[in-house]
């Protein structure tokens, strides 16, 4: 380390101290290598070529662009489609090559539908039909009116007016009891009841409910009763999934099988309709029980689970999540050191005036930081993207000029403790300026807050931009994000996906930061730890 520069004793033991450190110096390295693969994300993730060779020449847009009329010979000079003209029948007619990353998809590219493979089945989904009905009731528990209710009665709409509702049904006492509250104009909750038949208790009964009453300017006529048919746990209910060979069954299969003949073959014929065109949802009548019947092909659907060819799935809008993951690191990882070093740096430079020259200029430095630091900095970046718009440069400034409080305080300390130090004196006995003896006496040994703070600081910024993106105030579409990856899980909850790898990559990325602050601490205390076993 010293052919170089000439390295201060003391900062060569610490090094030598955190690399002893394993759990510090692996983070340190794991985060490195990280850092470095996002910096060449272009050569990882993208869906432009790493290299082309076309009708004896070599092409590499990865670096440099070409027109689409150097490969298509169209006249154009737009971007070309690389993997458009890989499948043309000019480009595959010769000897040409064409080289792609190992993960040919750009973070803003839309995947193509038609490239994802999927089994071409076609699914049958059966619901029990439940019959609801209406009627109101009069004062004697007599019908007055109804709307779908007589198919309960066994009877036909016209005879049902009139009929008393207690030579059909056996009614409880609680229903009884909020109907007459109701007649009497008295507020009633909603609540529900199970009716039973009269002389025919095998037979399925109904479940009555009545709505919340409130009370009006005089009682009403009739009350409202609806009934529902009620659910049979015996009744089949589920779906089977056919694939083109039509011997293929899957799902549900005593359904399938309690279904005659030709009930199949007529669903067979459905199903393979419907991999061409829509099918009307169908109804069947199974067991003594009416059954509708949707005929569904699968399709594709964003966001979709991960496969073959995207190994973390795809977005919301149809991205590859694995390409964005790899680009939003990159994010992440550039936003925490910018911020950090501009903050740090903003910081740096109050503290160390106010330390130095303490005094009034303390004073007055500390209570407009207070008062600075209880502005709301949320509200204020609210503000400034209505007016400025949303941009990686705004985010980095609103942030650092906020950011900057904590460190000054450590600054200012050590700025304080060492100001009255003889090394110092002696300094201004000599009649130095004031610049060289914060930059090149205190300073350098007032680095210590800053490179222990460092680490956490960064974990800090990388978690504080997720969080931004996360609430929409962040960097803006469609840049990626692991932020945004996570409020796309917000809206697609079953997609398990896109809470789970953003998470891990989050959570991963902030543990190793830790790791390595809490070695560098470890490095600069001259105490020596002391474990007790």
């Amino acid at each position: 380390m010293g052919h170089f520069i000439d390295w201060n004793p003391i900062t060569i033991k610490r090094w030598r101290r955190f690399r002893r450190l394993r759990r510090a110096w692996v983070s340190f390295w794991i985060l490195i290598v990280l850092y470095a693969l996002s910096l060449g994300a272009e050569l990882l993730c993208n869906n432009e070529p790493l290299y082309v060779r076309f009708e004896g020449r070599s092409y590499f847009p990865v670096f440099r662009f070409y027109p689409e009329d150097v490969f298509l010979k169209n006249g154009k000079a737009t971007r070309p489609d690389y993997k458009q003209i890989a499948r043309s029948p000019a480009f595959t007619a010769t000897s040409n090559v064409i080289l792609f990353p190992p993960v040919p998809f750009g973070p803003n590219e839309i995947i193509d539908p038609r490239s994802i493979a999927t089994d071409d089945a076609v699914t049958l989904v059966f619901q029990p039909r439940l019959n609801t009905g209406t009627f109101n009731l009069q004062p004697d528990l007599t019908v007055a009116r109804s709307a779908g209710a007589a198919g309960f009665f066994g009877l036909e709409a016209e005879t049902l007016r009139d009929r008393p509702l207690t030579n059909v049904w056996s009614l409880p006492q609680e229903m009884q009891t909020a109907i007459a509250r109701r007649f009497r104009n008295e507020a009633a909750p909603s609540c529900s009841f199970v009716l039973s038949r009269i002389g025919s208790r095998d037979l399925p009964g109904a479940e009555a409910s009545l709505s919340e009453f409130t009370p009006r300017s005089s009682p009403p006529l009739t009350v409202r009763v609806t009934l529902r048919e009620p659910s049979d746990p015996n009744s089949l209910a589920g779906s089977i999934a056919l694939y083109p060979d039509a011997g293929t069954i899957t799902g549900d299969l005593p359904l399938w099988k309690a279904l005659d003949a030709a009930t199949r073959s007529n669903l067979t014929l459905l199903a393979a309709r419907c991999r061409t065109e829509p099918v009307a949802p169908q109804s069947l009548v199974i067991r003594d029980r009416t059954y509708e019947v949707e005929i569904l092909k699968s399709g594709i659907h964003w966001p979709h689970k991960p496969g073959s060819g995207h190994w973390m799935g795809i977005d919301n809008s149809g991205r590859d999540v694995l390409s964005r993951m790899v680009y939003g690191l990159r994010t992440s990882m550039t936003f925490g050191f910018l911020l950090v070093g501009l903050s740090m740096a903003l910081g740096t430079f109050l503290g160390a005036l106010q330390g130095y020259f303490g005094g009034k200029v303390d004073i007055t430095g500390q209570r407009l930081t207070e008062i600075w630091s209880a502005l709301p900095f949320l509200y204020v970046m609210i503000l400034l993207g209505a007016v400025y718009g949303r941009g990686f440069v705004l985010l980095l400034v609103c942030y650092a000029i906020f950011n900057w409080i904590g460190i000054s305080y450590y600054i200012r300390a050590e700025f304080l403790r060492l100001r009255r130090l003889p090394f110092v004196e002696a300094a201004k006995a000599m009649g130095l300026p004031h610049r060289k003896i914060v930059f090149r006496h205190i300073l350098p040994n007032a680095m210590v807050p800053i490179i222990t703070f460092f680490p956490f600081y960064l974990v800090g910024a990388i978690g504080s931009l997720a969080a931004l993106d996360y609430l929409g105030f962040g960097i803006p579409p469609p840049a990626a994000s692991w932020g945004e990856l996570l409020q796309q899980a917000q809206q697609f909850r079953w997609a398990w996906w896109l809470i789970l790898y953003p998470s891990v990559a989050l959570f991963s990325v902030m543990l190793l930061g830790v790791f390595v602050g809490e070695g560098i601490r470890d490095a600069y205390d001259p105490r020596p730890q002391i474990r007790i076993e």
